[in-house]
């Protein structure tokens, strides 16, 4: 059983595919270790040939609680308003929308199929923007799993549900993930991950050193290996 795909098994997902739009789109996926709303989001202005960088836009929504008497901000939790100290029967909610960007470093390769899909026409003009995917986030899991079926690739264990998953677009960012901690799993490679992937905590960037790292095993197994 397998938690992630090893860089061989990208290979093959990319091979399956059977246009370009799609093995590109599966590349991205796993060179750049983006979300699939980053990827299906790309603009060709947000691509940099000269530089060979590409700018994502990460938008996230998020509900921002209030209280019906003074209206200060209260968490999901609050039973009295920590502000008015009324209790809280009701509270108004307000969606907020929250914009970052980041910008990411693209291999040569990666960046020449870009290009090459591009000059051809590839990318996609909807509600005035220049779309280098013009699909939807249902049509990407579709075409990631079909690829994996072709493939043969085997379905993927959760590592702490022991749950099986198919092969999907946020398992390639995983599997991006875990190969860089493979690599690199110093205090800067973690920090530098961090930033790349997104993630506003390094908590959550540090759980794939878990993943990948094999330090317990060879641990347990240490303790065993001379005769006491």
């Amino acid at each position: 059983m397998k938690v992630y795909l090893e860089p061989s098994d990208v290979e093959l997902l990319e091979e399956a595919a059977t246009n370009l739009r799609d093995r590109l789109m599966i590349r991205l996926l796993f060179r750049l270790g983006c979300r699939i709303s980053e990827v299906l989001g790309l603009q060709v202005q947000d691509i940099d040939f000269n530089q060979g960088t590409v700018v994502i836009q990460h938008l996230k929504c998020r509900i921002k609680l209030s209280c019906h008497i003074c209206g200060a901000r209260l968490g999901a939790t609050h039973i009295f308003c920590p502000k008015c100290g009324g209790k809280i029967e009701m509270s108004k909610s307000e969606e907020q929308l929250h914009r970052r960007q980041r910008v990411l470093p693209v291999d040569t390769n990666t960046l020449k199929l870009l290009n090459e899909y591009v000059r051809r026409g590839g990318p996609i003009v909807r509600d005035g923007k220049k779309l280098i995917f013009g699909i939807n986030r249902h049509r990407a899991w579709q075409v990631v799993r079909e690829c994996a079926e072709k493939a043969g690739l085997p379905k993927l264990v959760n590592s702490e549900s022991g749950k099986m998953h198919n092969v999907s677009p946020h398992r390639l960012r995983d599997s991006f993930a875990v190969h860089a901690v493979k690599l690199d799993d110093s205090g800067d490679g973690l920090r530098l991950l961090q930033e790349h992937l997104g993630h506003r905590s390094f908590d959550t960037t540090a759980r794939y050193r878990k993943i990948s790292g094999t330090e317990h095993q060879e641990w347990y197994e240490r303790l065993w290996s001379k005769k006491s």
